[in-house]
């Protein structure tokens, strides 16, 4: 039996792929290998959102082959998908190029390379009926695990390459989510998180146009078990007003808000083709923190956006001082050919804007980050469960997350106990705040084993 070792870049969504196609490979007989010198295969599963991600995937592939030239290599994900062409001209080590739209075709890939040809695949999505959906390994930490409900995207904002990558929106069937669900819960899964490029769009490519969201949501807290969901990603000018009391009363689904406004300058926003304004997200804000009291929203930025000034970037400290959001993420933007922003300015213009875009971030950080402080210390003295997702090697010290923290992205909870398990949930009491970070102590034993 061959080994094959998978290295995964990218977003949540990249990583459940990650996960399907190492299902996918143990099914052709192949041994999933954390070791990349043991390994007859190396798939690396690329983004191709940002020129800074391309660069990181490029990076990556190079230092793989370099540790095992003689394995086969596979450069596989959103990047294969969008530059096919020219990384087949370019990526001479490449053993294939392989889209992301079909993963079961990674079989006959991975039959042809090692019949010795090269190979550049870019099938299309098959029928959705005849999608592949099982994994058996998963990636995160243990506990919790990503469940992607759609894949590609319909709003088109200006600046966003994901459906020249992923393509027009693709809502899952309802009944194999649920279905994914059950066996997440089964396998003792704590936290599922929902994602999608917008899951409130879920259901919009059907005949009649209306989101399905709400329904599979009901569908989902409906589920035994013990478990919760939490919500990644919802476009705030799609934003369901009835998800704000559905989560006030179903305990089930995390009051966790992730709503990415990217700007507040309405000129800004427009050019984005978003139809927001900083008055119409401050009331949504306000409309959250006044039904659910426990809410955290978590938003990002982008940026140095063609036509960001000074007054358009005041406009977003502005709009982050009177909003105080728990986390913000900011990134800057990437000149991407094919989308619609592209063409509004230069390769020198771009450059110099993106220079200043650098500062505008630090002032922003600067500006955030004892928000996101002082917001955290409304937790302390009080008690949290706390998923438990790794071991501080020597020390009586675990690393966790409670309700307010995002896998990935967000600060975490260092918890000072011994005994603590990676994947289970402990009901800790929050003592102190540490920069972004929180600090607790188990107050009783395992909750959820």
């Amino acid at each position: 039996m061959k080994k094959v070792y998978m290295e995964n870049l990218g977003c949540s969504k990249n990583q459940v792929d990650a996960e399907t196609l190492i299902k996918l490979l143990e099914d052709d007989r192949f041994i999933h290998t954390g070791e990349v010198g043991e390994a007859d295969l190396i798939v690396v599963n690329t983004c191709g959102f940002i020129e800074s991600a391309r660069q990181q995937s490029l990076e990556s592939f190079f230092s793989l082959h370099e540790a095992n030239p003689e394995a086969k290599i596979i450069l596989s994900g959103c990047m294969a998908q969008r530059y096919a062409k020219e990384l087949e001209q370019e990526l001479g080590e490449a053993s294939a190029i392989f889209g992301n739209r079909d993963l079961s075709r990674i079989h006959e890939v991975v039959e042809q390379i090692f019949a010795g040809d090269r190979v550049v695949s870019l099938p299309s999505y098959p029928p959705i009926e005849n999608e592949v959906y099982e994994r058996n390994e998963l990636l995160s930490f243990p506990g919790s695990a990503y469940l992607k409900i759609s894949e590609g995207c319909n709003h088109w904002c200006s600046y966003c390459a994901i459906p020249l990558i992923r393509g027009a929106l693709r809502s899952k069937p309802m009944q194999v989510i649920l279905a994914e669900a059950k066996d997440l819960i089964g396998r003792g899964i704590k936290e599922i998180n929902l994602i999608a490029q917008d899951l409130a769009a879920y259901g919009t490519d059907g005949p009649d146009k209306q989101s399905k969201f709400m329904q599979l949501l009901e569908a989902l807290v409906a589920l035994e078990g013990d478990f919760s969901i939490r919500l990644l990603y919802i476009h705030p000018d799609a934003f369901p007003r009835e998800l704000i009391p559905f989560i006030a009363e179903h305990k089930k689904v995390l009051p966790y808000f992730d709503i990415p406004f990217q700007h507040a300058d309405e000129h800004v926003l427009r050019s984005m083709g978003r139809t927001g304004t900083k008055e119409s997200y401050l009331a949504l804000i306000d409309a959250i923190r006044s039904t659910v009291a426990e809410a955290v929203i978590r938003s990002t930025i982008l940026l140095g956006y063609p036509g960001e000034d000074e007054k358009a970037f005041a406009e977003v400290m502005d709009f982050l001082s009177k909003a105080k959001l728990d986390w913000v993420g900011s990134f800057i933007y990437s000149r991407e050919e094919g989308t619609k922003a592209y063409k509004l300015r230069g390769e020198r213009e771009h450059k110099k804007a993106n220079k200043v875009a650098q500062t505008y971030q630090q002032q922003l950080q600067a500006l955030q980050a004892p928000i996101t402080s002082a917001n955290l210390k409304r937790f302390v003295g009080k008690e949290y469960e706390v998923l438990i997702e790794e071991l501080v090697e020597g020390e009586d010290l675990a690393i966790g997350r409670m309700y307010a923290q995002a896998p990935e992205v967000d600060g975490l909870t260092v918890v000072v106990g011994r005994s603590l398990k990676p994947g289970r949930k402990v009901l800790c009491g929050i003592r102190s705040v540490n920069g972004l970070d929180l600090e607790a102590i188990p107050v009783q034993g395992v909750l959820h084993g």
